[in-house]
């Protein structure tokens, strides 16, 4: 697992007189060339590309780009892929936040996360090809009007509490969990997504930077951009996740925070108001809560220990729900496509390149013999594009696997060879001793 330093990402400024002063990327992390070294050797062996997929159907739009359902033709197996425009990437300044997002992605492998599997590029746009769950993310959901009870939602927080777990033991704070960013899958249990704002801190450092959705951020991450506070970490992810819950039960969220509300309001907003639960919920629920809803860092609920400890978990088997062994309240209607039908229009109407003329599109320029314009703005684009191209990570999760599998058997039937040599020695040795008889004469 090779930590990339994103901080040493240099993008260049929009304005595009300045673009021939700028580093587009400046990797100072000796570990990224180990990284490139095992992914360029490794290129021709890993790599899949568009031709691998047959594209089915629009589904959605992510921060940085759009996701459609595959079919990886030689396995038959449904995935969604994720693809996004490199020059619209380059102009927005997002290339480092997908780099980041792929970086933190090929490492992570849990039941309760959005898995990657594969990540490849085309001349157009980079790939990312991860689980496919058709049970549709939670805001949807709420949006159908569809009621969470207590049991439901005591089953997502203990889900989404093992994988906060999981993404705290790699050093990662997502930063931006929300019910837009939780996918149910057919059987409704829950799996975490879109890690292009997450972060990897080590040890007792401390994030700084506001980032998230304003609704869902806590408290810390405000103060530390507005009065330089002392940053913030692990525990702004299980805030959100108590500000999630409460949504999810009651149909709002606890604090009546906007993407326009401003930051002194909202600081305000948390020191004079009270957080009204419902009656109707049980006491050891709101108690649950309260403990994630704490506005002190220190003492809130922030870890899978502290949740375990709460009396209203006290009868939960927590190997049963890892093992997705307990059934959700809610299951997803499998007779539709739980997403925005109009994905699909968008996608086949609305969007000048269109995936599914993809080919038709790059073998028509491949064909093209015309010169390309030589003014500085296209020639600095195409060298950041050119940069794009070098430095992004190739994937296979499947390739990884069967590597893995083949190394593990063969390390197997090493072990088995040297201990049937080791027993033919000791044979050998034994049958040695008998040939030679007893040194003081007596008979064999």
């Amino acid at each position: 697992n090779y930590s990339v330093s994103f901080q040493q990402i240099l993008i260049f400024p929009e304005n595009a007189e300045h673009w021939k002063h700028c580093n587009f990327f400046s990797y100072l992390n000796s570990d990224l060339a180990l990284y490139k070294l095992f992914s360029f050797s490794s290129l021709f062996y890993f790599a899949v590309n568009f031709d691998h997929f047959q594209i089915l159907r629009a589904i959605g739009k992510g921060s940085f780009g759009k996701v459609c359902i595959v079919q990886k033709r030689d396995t038959k197996k449904m995935y969604a892929m994720k693809y996004m425009n490199k020059q619209k990437c380059i102009e927005r300044d997002e290339v480092r936040n997908v780099f980041r997002e792929l970086q933190i992605m090929q490492g992570l492998e849990h039941p309760f996360l959005v898995n990657l599997w594969y990540s490849f590029q085309d001349e157009e746009d980079m790939f990312m090809v991860v689980d496919l769950l058709l049970g549709g993310d939670l805001r949807y959901h709420l949006q159908q009007n569809v009621h969470f009870n207590e049991g439901t939602v005591k089953l997502y927080i203990c889900e989404l509490a093992l994988s906060l777990d999981y993404l705290q033991r790699y050093h990662i704070i997502h930063r931006d969990i929300k019910p837009d960013n939780i996918l149910l899958d057919e059987h409704g249990h829950v799996h975490i997504t879109d890690f292009n704002i997450a972060t990897i801190v080590k040890g007792s450092e401390k994030a700084s930077s506001m980032a998230g959705t304003k609704p869902y951020m806590a408290p810390e991450v405000f103060q530390a951009f507005m009065d330089g506070g002392p940053g913030y970490s692990y525990p702004v992810d299980w805030w959100s996740l108590g500000i999630t819950a409460y949504e999810l039960l009651r149909g709002w969220r606890p604090y009546e925070i906007h993407s326009a509300t401003p930051i002194d309001e909202i600081l305000n907003m948390f020191k004079i108001e009270r957080v009204h639960y419902s009656s109707a919920w049980c006491k050891g629920m709101i108690a649950l809560l309260k403990k994630l809803l704490t506005k002190d860092p220190e003492c809130r609920l922030s870890s899978l220990a502290d949740i375990q400890s709460s009396p209203y978990l006290a009868d939960v088997n927590w190997d049963a729900v890892l093992e997705k062994a307990v059934t959700p309240g809610f299951v997803p209607n499998k007779g539709r496509l739980n997403c925005d039908p109009t994905f699909e229009l968008e996608e086949m109407i609305l969007e000048s390149k269109p995936l599914h003329k993809k080919k038709k599109r790059l073998a028509k320029n491949k064909s093209k013999d015309g010169a390309k314009e030589t003014c500085p703005l296209n020639v600095h684009l195409q060298q950041c594009l050119e940069t794009v191209r070098k430095e992004f990570i190739i994937f296979n999760r499947e390739k990884l696997r069967r590597q893995h599998d083949q190394s593990e058997q063969t390390s197997s039937m090493d072990s088995r060879a040297s201990l049937q040599s080791h027993e033919k020695l000791q044979d050998g040795r034994n049958n040695n001793l008998l040939g030679h008889g007893c040194t003081r004469g007596c008979s064999s």
